[in-house]
């Protein structure tokens, strides 16, 4: 045997020999332990269906304008020879307080002049009768006379008024906007002023959308509330006052009856009773200036047997997923009556008792197997009463 078959066969001996190893140690190794095959299906979270009572909020924003503003004009001519030191702009003055007075020399003299004349016609006016009676004059010229009577009556009204109208004063307790002459300054007949607005009661013109108007208790067209009245819906301005957030208590005083042509809007108008808190000897409130940007919170009507669910839970803006008993996804179009905060209310296509699914789904399929997580009453969403909104 030659050395080469030799070196073969060793070789050969050797891979048997490691073949029969390797199939031995094979037998010697314990079996895998088997495990039950697990549930693929995806974990959701589930919220039960109930229903409640609710009062909606509806948010709108404006500003604070005063119901009453005066543009001061002059009906007479003359020289500024008085001015009220509350006559400043942001100066606050009372009802039928003087605020200016121009000169009145001329229209004083006017009305002597009238009241002379006055005298001098009753007069003549008197002497014509009297011969009238006693058959020396005719009636017309008694007729003459009695018109030229009237005429001096007239004319001494006249001066009494423009004799009135040198003192310049407005029939309400209000403040000052704006000041447009000073003292010493001549103005003729219609130079402007200033202006001043009453402080009794303050408006904001509040916008509201058509799906608004459903949820709000809102006066008949045409009719206004009185200062005073109680009636109307409750509003709770809101605004920073010397940086920090401050709110007052408003009503719904009427509505304008008419929709905006470009906005599609209809406008209410909320009234604040004393924005300044002059008339409250104790306000706690603040003063509330005219002309503050205000966002207006308007309580509205309450809705019963609604269903509340968080806002995420819809798919798009009309559909739910429900899990069945069975524990397989259903979804399903609801009619949503409105969206508010982190929640959507509907109104139809849910029932009590059904659970709606709370986890966001990439791509959910009719039918398809969920497992519901469990112990996940913390996470349940409880219809509230009204009051508690």
């Amino acid at each position: 045997m030659t050395f080469k078959i030799k070196r073969i066969l060793l070789i050969a001996t050797i891979l048997v020999a490691a073949v029969g190893v390797t199939i031995m140690l094979g037998k010697m190794k314990p079996p895998p332990e088997t495990r039950d095959r697990e549930d693929l299906a995806l974990l959701v979270e589930t919220m039960p269906i109930e229903a409640g009572t609710f009062r909606f909020s509806i948010t709108s924003q404006g500003i604070v304008k005063p119901l009453t503003e005066t543009i001061l004009s002059a009906e007479v001519s003359g020289a500024i020879v008085k001015m009220s030191p509350r006559f400043v702009a942001g100066g606050v003055f009372a009802a039928d307080e003087v605020l200016m007075q121009i000169d009145a020399a001329n229209y004083t003299v006017a009305v002597e002049q009238a009241e002379a004349f006055l005298t001098q016609r009753q007069i003549e006016f008197d002497g014509a009768r009297t011969l009238e009676e006693r058959g020396y004059r005719a009636g017309a010229e008694v007729a003459s006379a009695a018109a030229a009577l009237a005429s001096a009556k007239a004319e001494l009204v006249r001066a009494k008024r423009n004799l009135d109208r040198t003192v310049i004063r407005l029939p309400y307790a209000g403040m000052v906007r704006a000041k447009e002459v000073d003292l010493g300054q001549y103005v003729t007949v219609g130079s402007r002023l200033g202006v001043a607005f009453a402080t009794a009661i303050g408006e904001v013109r509040l916008p509201l959308t058509n799906s608004d108007l459903a949820f709000v208790d809102l006066p008949a067209p045409g009719v206004a509330s009185s200062p005073g009245d109680t009636d109307g819906a409750k509003v709770t301005l809101i605004a920073e006052y010397r940086g920090r957030q401050a709110t007052w208590p408003a009503l719904i005083a009427r509505t304008e009856g008419v929709v905006d042509e470009r906005s599609r809007m209809t406008y209410v108008v909320a009234r604040i009773d004393d924005p300044y808190g002059l008339n409250a000897r104790e306000s706690k409130l603040p003063p509330l200036p005219m002309g503050t940007f205000v966002t207006a919170a308007i309580e509205g009507t309450s809705v019963t047997n609604a269903i509340r669910v968080p806002r995420h839970a819809l798919r798009g803006n009309n559909e739910l997923m429900f899990v069945s008993t069975d524990e397989r996804l259903h979804i399903r179009e609801v009619d949503v009556l409105r969206m508010e905060g982190g929640y959507a209310y509907i109104a139809e296509g849910v029932a009590v008792g059904d659970r709606i699914s709370l986890t966001a789904i990439e791509s959910p399929v009719n039918g398809m197997r969920v497992r519901v997580e469990e112990n996940n009453d913390d996470q349940r969403i409880v219809a509230e009463d009204s009051r508690q909104q």
